[in-house]
């Protein structure tokens, strides 16, 4: 196939407008079966959406340019594994491309942390900062555990709240939900995760 364009930020393609919005999910068993012209739609349908969330979380244009390429490739090969059943495709598609960003910001985060380590071997580091690190590494791995814990449909929205940084009524959009629906999940979530890590109400 053609490399992926650059994601677009105007309006709809006409085709797209002129058959009004797109059936995501039959977009992408198309895709799972090869085809490249479902691609095309699939893309010009949901790229201002993945670039727009790619943007929230590495605040850089042209990084998160890379980062919606990057999410379409993997959309493109891993489409056929799409299971309506267990998630709405727009989120499915949002999920992937957070996932991405959120690598490109540890990877550019771990490269800043190897120019800098020179240094810091060459400081005395104080035993409070040594252990609030460590405390803050331990919590960060208590987070992730109890959101795998969740269901998909609660850890997508709250991924989406919480990660992506969007409010309530544009989960719910995304999600192709209704806003109270999107606004259940999200705090049906937070009540798992906070039992699952045992923090008091």
């Amino acid at each position: 196939m053609e490399p992926v364009r650059p994601p677009r930020t105007d309006a709809p393609s006409e085709a797209a407008a002129a058959s009004g919005s797109p059936d995501l999910v039959e977009l992408l068993r198309s895709c799972g079966r090869g085809d490249e012209a479902a691609f095309a739609r699939l893309y010009d349908a949901t790229s201002s959406r993945v670039f727009g969330l790619a943007v929230r979380v590495v605040r850089d244009p042209a990084q998160a340019e890379e980062v919606a390429q990057e999410a379409f490739l993997e959309i493109w090969r891993t489409s056929g594994r799409f299971d309506p059943a267990k998630g709405s495709p727009l989120g499915w598609l949002l999920t992937i491309a957070h996932r991405k960003a959120v690598d490109r910001v540890r990877s550019a985060e771990a490269a800043t942390r190897r120019d800098t380590t020179y240094h810091h071997q060459n400081q005395p580091v104080e035993h409070d900062s040594t252990a609030e690190a460590a405390t803050a590494s331990l919590e960060a791995r208590r987070v992730r555990d109890a959101l795998a814990r969740l269901t998909q449909a609660q850890r997508e929205a709250l991924e989406l709240a919480y990660f992506g940084g969007y409010t309530h009524t544009e989960v719910a959009a995304m999600l192709e939900l209704p806003v109270g629906t999107a606004k259940t999940r999200i705090r049906d979530g937070l009540i798992r995760l906070r039992d699952t890590m045992g923090v008091g109400a």
